[in-house]
């Protein structure tokens, strides 16, 4: 833990400038007919890119609409580093049992080691004048959710706070982890923020919710448990952080910015409905809907920054829905907000016809559906979550995906009408002025999209089982016995082929050994099981329904190129034709069927489209 005697704080030091009074701060525009924009960003693009986000992004649409940004938790130097996976780590690292005891004693204390306890209050520009939920009391700063059910939990906290921390010798090992979050934070803000009184603010806040993290992770080790209740509120630090530290670069930038917690939202809900059981219904996401857009529409003029964590939900936000959270929380409230669209920001141009790490000539796709964006997500592409597409989707709002590095490039919109036509795709994708050339790439497309496929994916890492009956005349208790067994394991089948003796399955490889070993030894009651690893899942993705001769030319492309084909299959709703190849095989077969069924032939110019004109 970081001593305040280890070096000369640059903030106190006589030799500081003086502190900056911030100009007139830039807000929303008052106009009563501008709509509502959703602007999400990633941990990465908080990251490494807040004052690009602030001057370049942020300060560019709120002139002509109402803009609220939503955050993830920041990423780190390195994946390791990630907030969230830090967080995560410290959490285990509290359930361990110490081999002695933590406990402090009275003198135990090492000169310049002490922390005090402060309130949580915010009193600061970064803030609103009243707060995200009132006044706070001490011992609700270290609880961000308002509070746990357990008094023994409450009570350690209590405790914790209220005595200095163990010698250096005895700290548990979490405290190290903690102090990585608060550097990693404070070094990012130092490098972001030339205000000294942001600056300044800002830091107390980083040392506060430090402060709180490790009380909190203090009284979880005390009682050895940690519900997901507790667990949420630990990831939960995360995004409250990522959110102060964006919230001060706007200001520092001249954007009249106001942090957002909402993370006391969801027990309002909660104990307004009789019972959401273990799954949340569509009608618990409309309800919060409605209380996220009540919440933000409070901060007036000013831009909200909203946290992507979203308190404790019914059965813990990370079981239920996972560590895509944040995006899901975007779409909650652009519903709420009925938004012209949802932005999600990323580092890359948008959807790509494939992925441009493994084939050249990828291009941007300006115009996806929906339900092409899905295929895509399940079959290896990293697109937008289908159940948060649907929150959006259903209510007649565009996902545009753009890139933090780039913003002036057109992205890709997810449209909820698949049949544009392409005047509308070029209204949709041009809000502003372009250059010729991109308008040109645009005249481009619409010579294209209309007979060809979309994208086309790989996803690696795949395991095939084979399944061959040992009965002459299959029982009707064959293939409800092999999925019974599958789902006792929790294993997710991507593709199956069949036939009346016969069953193939591709499932992704990420289960230990032991667990299938088990699994093939289970599924061999019913008949002969080969298993087939290092695979991999080739997908075309389209509306191929009308496509004649698509398949054909797919599957001779890999022919050709001496591809072997273990296993084919189409959905019904034939937006896409996948089959199984060799893993090693993966990127070759890419670019075979990238160049045979994807690439746009244009009369008269030399060379192919690609994404060098983004």
């Amino acid at each position: 833990m970081r001593s305040d005697s280890d070096s000369p704080d640059p903030l106190s030091s006589p030799d500081s400038p003086p502190p900056k009074t911030p100009p007139n701060l830039h807000q929303n525009t008052i106009d009563p007919d501008a709509r509502w924009l959703v602007q999400k960003f990633g941990g990465t693009s908080v990251g490494k890119f807040s004052v690009k986000i602030a001057r370049d992004i942020v300060s560019n649409y709120i002139d002509n609409h109402k803009v609220a940004v939503v955050c993830s938790a920041r990423s780190g130097s390195s994946k390791a580093l990630g907030t969230t996976n830090l967080l995560l780590k410290a959490s285990s690292q509290a359930l361990r049992v110490p081999a002695t005891s933590t406990y402090p004693t009275p003198g135990c204390t090492t000169p310049g080691t002490t922390r005090t306890s402060r309130n949580n209050d915010w009193t600061s520009p970064l803030h609103s004048p009243g707060g995200s939920s009132g006044s706070r009391s001490p011992s609700r700063s270290a609880l961000p959710n308002g509070g746990l059910s357990s008094t023994l939990m409450m009570s350690s906290i209590m405790t914790m706070s209220s005595i200095p921390p163990p010698c250096e010798k005895d700290e548990p090992p979490f405290f190290a982890t903690v102090e990585l979050i608060r550097s990693e934070h404070i070094t990012e803000a130092r490098s972001s923020i030339t205000s000294f009184t942001i600056l300044k603010e800002l830091e107390e806040e980083i040392e506060q919710d430090c402060d709180a993290l490790r009380s909190f992770l203090m009284a979880i080790q005390v009682i050895c448990e940690m519900s997901p209740r507790s667990k949420d509120t630990v990831i939960g630090f995360g995004e409250r952080m990522a959110c102060k530290l964006m919230t001060a670069v706007l200001r520092d930038q001249g954007v009249d910015a106001e942090y957002v917690s909402l993370d006391s939202v969801v027990p309002d809900i909660d104990e307004d409905s009789d019972s959401h059981g273990p799954t949340l219904d569509q009608q618990f996401y409309d309800k919060l809907a409605v209380a996220f857009a009540e919440r933000v529409k409070q901060c007036g003029s000013r831009v909200p920054v909203v946290t992507g964590f979203f308190g404790p939900v019914p059965g813990s936000l990370l079981r239920q829905i996972g560590r895509g959270y944040t995006d899901l929380c975007a779409a909650v409230l652009a519903v709420g907000l009925e938004a012209s669209e949802l932005q999600i920001w990323k580092e890359v141009d948008g959807i790509f016809t494939a992925d441009p790490r493994k084939v050249l000539t990828a291009r941007v796709i300006p115009v996806i559906s929906p339900e092409e964006a899905a295929e895509l997500t399940y079959y290896g592409s990293e697109v937008v979550h289908p159940f948060t597409m649907e929150q959006v989707i259903r209510r007649k709002i565009p996902i545009r995906i753009k890139n933090v590095e780039n913003p002036s490039g057109l992205g890709t919109v997810i449209h909820p009408n698949s049949d544009l036509d392409p005047s509308e795709t070029r209204e949709i994708l041009l809000p502003e002025p372009v250059s010729l050339e991109k308008l040109d790439y645009l005249q481009m497309v619409d010579q294209g999209h209309k007979k060809l496929p979309t994208a086309v994916t790989i996803k690696e890492r795949i395991v095939v089982l084979n399944v061959h009956s040992n009965r002459k005349s299959v029982s009707h208790g064959f293939l409800a016995g092999i999925f019974g067994t599958l789902d006792r394991y929790g294993v997710v089948v991507d593709l199956i082929s069949t036939s009346e003796v016969h069953i193939s399955m591709a499932i992704e490889d990420n289960h230990e050994k032991k667990i299938m070993d088990r699994l093939v030894k289970d599924v061999e009651k019913y008949g002969t099981v080969t298993v087939l690893r290092g695979m991999a899942i080739l997908s075309l993705v389209g509306k191929l329904k009308n496509m004649v001769g698509i398949a054909g030319r797919m599957f001779t492309s890999l022919a050709n190129g001496n591809v072997n084909i273990e296993m084919i299959s189409q959905g019904a709703s034939e937006v896409n034709i996948s089959c199984v190849i060799q893993g090693r095989d993966a990127v070759k077969a890419l670019n075979l069927i990238h160049q045979s069924c994807l690439q746009i032939e244009v009369e008269g110019r030399r060379g192919r489209v690609g994404p060098w004109l983004f």
